[in-house]
């Protein structure tokens, strides 16, 4: 039986044909067809409706350039170019890393480089993003302990502290969120932030998530992350201060919901050596 808020989309924006493509814990994901082209359908659920509505503004903000484009929004759903190549997963499964991480290099130059009057009010700040990290390293300095949360919180500190040219960011930038298309590679789900530009390069250093022992070998760790600086014309050693502020950042959501995780605190303790 079809979902009645399915039904009502299919009938308000003139679509047919749905076909299932995904669940999150944010949205129910359909491939529709509009005016005979192959597009996207996202029926959000009410505890994704603020993050999303943060990814919408970014993703009219980005207009296309290195993301999908937003076809058509509303409080309740989006309607999305589909993006329908493989993801970059499946490069890296191939023996092809390094060439998928110079691409998504390329498309975050790409995203970066969007303009427009101003940025749009619902982006997150990068202040904000890191609130968990802040958190969690607060109540470790209260109980004496100079935790890996709370070195991680002095060198996020230091960077939110004098930001470098600051964008719009897509938020969660890794090989399973970057597609093939017909315009080529694209980006798509961003959340929807605003800050320093390295930040986006950060999360893809912790990926792919279903490789871990390929993510937590420091040499190609340190390999892509030059390939990653040299390509966006960033510092090597700001890099590295983001992905190992981001993989404690990453560690203490999984903490606010009573879990250890164990992934991302290795890749930051892969990289602790290296920083400045």
């Amino acid at each position: 039986m079809t979902p009645k808020n399915l039904k009502h989309y299919l009938e308000a924006w003139d679509l047919s044909d749905p076909q299932p493509l995904a669940e999150t814990a944010t949205s129910r994901v359909y491939a529709v067809l509009s005016g005979g082209a192959r597009v996207v359908l996202k029926l959000l659920k009410p505890i994704g409706v603020e993050d999303e509505k943060n990814g919408a503004a970014a993703l009219r903000w980005f207009n296309g350039q290195g993301a999908v484009h937003l076809l058509r929004d509303d409080d309740q759903a989006h309607l999305l170019e589909y993006a329908d190549g493989e993801n970059l997963t499946a490069l890296v499964e191939r023996g092809e890393d390094e060439k998928a991480t110079a691409i998504i290099g390329d498309v975050l130059n790409q995203l970066h480089a969007a303009s427009g009057d101003l940025p749009p009010g619902e982006l997150t700040p990068l202040r904000v993003r890191f609130r968990s990290l802040f958190k969690q390293a607060q109540a470790d300095s209260r109980n004496g302990s100079d935790s890996i949360y709370v070195r991680a919180a002095r060198v996020a500190e230091e960077l939110l502290a004098q930001p470098r040219e600051v964008r719009v960011l897509h938020g969660d930038i890794h090989h399973y969120n970057i597609r093939h298309s017909q315009r080529g590679w694209l980006a798509y789900d961003p959340k929807g932030l605003i800050g320093e530009r390295i930040y986006d390069a950060a999360n893809t250093l912790c990926n792919p998530g279903g490789l871990p022992e390929l993510v937590r070998n420091e040499a190609r760790l340190l390999k892509n992350a030059a390939i990653l600086a040299e390509r966006m014309g960033c510092d090597f050693s700001r890099l590295l201060a983001f992905v190992y502020s981001y993989a404690c950042l990453n560690a203490s959501w999984y903490m606010e919901g009573g879990q250890y995780q164990d992934h991302s605190l290795g890749v930051a303790r892969l990289v602790e050596p290296h920083l400045r």
